[in-house]
């Protein structure tokens, strides 16, 4: 085998990030990983160092039609005194809804963000401001003056500030929930066109069930966890937004049942005898088990489902219009199990002035005993104490609170209203003053603190690396390659083998707008920069659908491949790999792509490699090894016979599959 390798930089921090590729085959790289290629009859690698990529800075129960929001806000108050539920796996039959459930119903699928209800309201704001030591304190004095013998004045003269202060944090408090309840009711009461055995009618977000089919238009909100069953797109795919949900900005990709996504018309899929089981609701977005049965008259078709054919709720349909089976519903979405029950937050000053608070207090306790033992101690000396304590109480100004609550009212008002920031919206008002308090911002990765705008610096192909103004000479190679002139030039097929393998092997899906250039869709900005790399040295990606791809060559021609299989990235597995076939050649191929500490036990062992990787560290580049195999006819049949076995397996399915994968990477 042999290896290509790839670099990416950073223009921002000056660095250069190695990414390694292999050859021979074909070597492609394509994220801040390394890949490596195999050969039919597991060869050599060989290294290419490829230009990277450089950042510049910059259900059951649910709430029928006819009834009303009272009913839907009950709903919420019951979250405060359920039960905590017991998740079930279920089976769905299109057009029946769920099957088998056992008596246990499914949630609402009502979103509730509100901390309190009517009930709870007072006694849990009044806890919540009698935990500061300053409103405790104001209490006891303002109680104090229930006693005649340590009574000093009028009670009113106590309890009007602290009444004061504790309605000005209850209209604070009453107006953040109402805020969060308006949300709520307009989420609630967006509406969705239902699929029926009678047509299509509109429900609200809150009336949608488990197993209901539900039409979903472009740039509109995913309104319950949905298995993908068909879009407006020829090819099945469509693009969600998940940045509500997982921060990411990047559009994912997602695949329609096939089966489904073939049928002449959206109407037949009703008249289908399919069930549609999915597993019990887990908190993990990244993960789904679930299998589809179709009963037809001549035959039935089994299936599996994973995550790429699932659209959570709370993301955002980018493209085309999509038709989805509900299987799970309000408490029971990804969203709202990743979800924390909003706290009351504390701000830092709030903090400090209760820590003052307790100071204060200590210095006015030590200050009345001083009074006392000067005025001399007798039978009622307790009494003097309290007196003087109360005197003495004006010392902590109960003014400071109510100065910074009504400061923090007019801070959210201003945010809001600040045109500096516009479309702010201010989430609480209970600590703005806190955002004057940031030093630091600390960033996970680069690409959040950059425009993740990434370009190709380097390709080295063993002894021999291209950068820069040198592109051109790759461009040249491979139009030799492609134009029949590879038997003269061996070195020229290795650096087409490569240049391949990179517009291969990665999950970028190629738009075209009208009267403007083709516009590259991927999950990472590093896949984009390396299609368009391959691009600009004469390979370009001109189609791409799930069964097939399509380069285009210098001259116009086109080079045809058929997607057999497709294995994502992981973290855990630090690889992607992709089989197609050459419609041309009818040659089968593994190309794979990942990280060089992986990769690296997976090829023929060479004297450089690790050599390469290092020295590309050095010079802050990320590595990315890519490897291509040929696969012989048994070969893809035994492994297409093992990978569906453990795609239909419900427990442990994805360790079934890697399991599979790897004996196929040996």
């Amino acid at each position: 085998m042999r290896y290509s390798r790839l670099a990416t930089n950073d223009d921002s921090l000056d660095e250069y990030t190695p990414l390694m590729l292999s050859d021979q085959q074909g070597v492609s790289g394509t994220s801040p990983q390394h890949h490596h290629l195999n050969t039919a009859d597991n060869a050599h690698l060989l290294p290419i160092l490829c230009p990277s990529v450089q950042s510049s800075v910059g259900g059951g129960s649910s709430f029928g039609s006819n009834r009303s929001g009272f009913f839907n806000m009950l709903q919420c108050f019951k979250g405060l005194f359920r039960r905590k539920r017991v998740r079930h796996a279920r089976t769905i039959r299109i057009g029946h809804g769920p099957v088998c459930t056992g008596g246990h119903s499914f949630p609402p699928n009502v979103i509730c963000n509100r901390k309190y209800n009517i009930f709870t309201f007072v006694p849990m704001v009044l806890f919540q401001q009698f935990k500061f030591f300053l409103n405790l304190y104001f209490l006891l004095m303002a109680c104090s003056q229930f006693f005649p013998p340590i009574q000093i004045g009028s009670p009113i003269t106590y309890w009007g500030p602290l009444g004061f202060v504790l309605l000005i944090t209850l209209i604070r408090e009453f107006t953040d929930d109402m805020v969060r309840l308006i949300r709520d009711k307009e989420v609630n009461s967006e509406k969705y066109e239902k699929i029926t055995s009678t047509g299509k009618i509109l429900v609200k977000s809150a009336e949608i069930q488990v197993g209901d089919l539900v039409v979903i238009e472009k740039d509109r909100r995913i309104p319950a966890d949905v298995v993908l069953l068909r879009t407006t797109e020829k090819s099945g795919a469509c693009f969600i937004r998940t940045d509500q949900l997982d921060g990411e900005t990047d559009w994912k990709l997602r695949v329609a049942v096939p089966y489904t996504q073939n049928l002449v018309d959206e109407r037949l899929i009703l008249d289908l005898n399919c069930e549609v089981y999915a597993e019990k609701p887990q908190k993990d977005i990244h993960a789904f088990v679930g299998t589809y049965r179709i009963n037809a008259e001549d035959c039935s078709h089994d299936g599996s489902l994973s995550v790429e054919n699932v659209l959570w709720a709370n993301t955002v349909l980018a493209s085309g219009t999509a038709i989805g089976l509900v299987v799970y519903t309000g408490r029971e979405t990804r969203s709202v199990m990743n979800t924390t029950l909003p706290d009351s937050k504390v701000g830092l000053i709030d903090r400090e002035v209760n820590n003052l608070t307790k100071i204060l207090f200590l210095f006015v306790v030590t200050l009345a005993s001083v009074m006392v033992v000067m005025k001399g101690l007798d039978t009622y000396w307790y009494r003097y104490l309290m007196r003087f304590v109360l005197l003495f109480s004006y010392i902590i100004p109960i003014s400071l609170r109510v100065n910074l609550d009504m400061a923090k009212l007019f801070y959210t008002w201003q945010i809001g209203r600040d045109k500096n920031i516009p479309e702010t919206v201010v989430r609480s008002s209970t600590i703005p003053e806190e955002l004057g308090r940031i030093a630091f911002l600390l960033s996970d990765k680069t690409g959040t603190l950059t425009r993740n705008e990434m370009r190709f610096k380097k390709i080295h192909l063993g002894s021999t690396s291209f950068g820069g103004e040198t592109f051109s000479d790759v461009r040249m190679h491979v139009e030799s390659a492609y134009g029949g002139k590879l038997a003269r030039n061996s070195f020229s097929v290795k650096l087409q083998t490569a240049v391949e393998a990179i517009a291969l092997c990665h999950n970028v899906t190629p738009i075209d707008e009208k009267g403007k250039a083709t516009f590259y869709q991927a999950a990472s900005p590093d896949e984009v920069a390396l299609v368009q790399w391959t691009e600009q040295v004469g390979v370009k990606l001109a189609k791409r659908d799930l069964a097939s791809m399509h380069l285009e060559l210098s001259g116009n021609r086109i080079k045809s491949f058929q997607i057999l299989h497709l294995f994502p990235f992981t973290s855990e597995s630090k690889r992607m790999g992709i089989i197609v076939r050459d419609e041309h050649t009818d040659e089968v191929s593994l190309i794979m792509k990942g990280a060089d500490t992986v990769m690296a036990q997976m090829v023929q062992y060479n004297d450089w490699l690790d050599e390469e990787c290092s020295n590309m560290a050095r010079e802050g580049l990320r590595t990315l090894v890519v490897a291509k195999k040929v696969l012989s006819k048994e070969q893809l049949a035994d492994f297409e016979r093992e990978y569906h076995r453990a795609k239909m397996t419900v427990t442990d399915r994805m360790e079934n599959m890697a399991a599979v994968v790897r004996l196929l990477e040996k």
